[in-house]
Parts: C-alpha cells; structure tokens; sequence
C-alpha cells in the first residue's frame, strides 16, 4: 500500500513546484524574463527531486502509461486549486466537464480488460 501511495505524494510535491515555475510568474509581468527564466529553473529543480523519485518508485507498481495519467491528474487538481486561489481566475462548467473527461480516460488506462 505505502508503494502504491508513495509516488502519488512525491508526485503532488513535484507538480506543486512545477506549477510555480510555470506559472508564478504570470503575477510578476515586469520582471525581466531572463531573470524569470532562471528563477523557473530554480524551481524546476525541486520538482525534479521529487518527480525522478515518484517515478523510480512508481515504477515498481504501476507502468508507465499509469504513472503519465497519475501525474496528469494530479497536475490538473494542482493547477485548478492554484489558479483559482493564486492567480484569482474564475473556475468555468467547461473545465469541469474537460476534467471529468480526463477522469474517464483514467478509468480506461486503470481498467483491468
């Protein structure tokens, strides 16, 4: 159980630096992009030590195309909470249904046929 969970929390603490350094930025539009660039990249770094792990880990129980989808799904709960907190954008019907979508598509990559 604790190597199915394990890569399901590195993953969210990878997705959450990964979000900031895409798009933490997007509040700070007169900094210099070059210095924007490597402060992403500072970022990216973190996410890094921690995606690496979830996936040499998650590896171990899940395939590849399972830990994409996992990490997918986490990516779009992460950035749907940031940018409706963080960069105050509305949350749209069509965002869901577009999500719920994804959700089938877990099913399907999940689905023991």
């Amino acid at each position: 159980m604790i190597k199915a969970i394990t890569p399901i929390f590195l993953l969210t603490i990878s997705n959450i630096f990964m979000t900031f350094a895409w798009y933490g930025h997007l509040k700070f539009k007169s900094g210099a992009l070059w210095l924007i660039i490597l402060a992403s990249w500072g970022i990216a770094f973190f996410e890094y030590c921690f995606q690496v792990p979830a996936n040499r880990i998650g590896y171990e129980t899940y395939n590849a195309a399972q830990l994409k989808t996992i990490q997918e799904v986490i990516t779009l709960i992460v950035f749907s909470i940031f940018s409706i907190f963080y960069l105050k954008e509305q949350f749209k019907w069509n965002y869901l249904v577009g999500f719920a979508l994804i959700v089938l598509a877990v099913f399907f990559i999940f689905k023991k046929w």
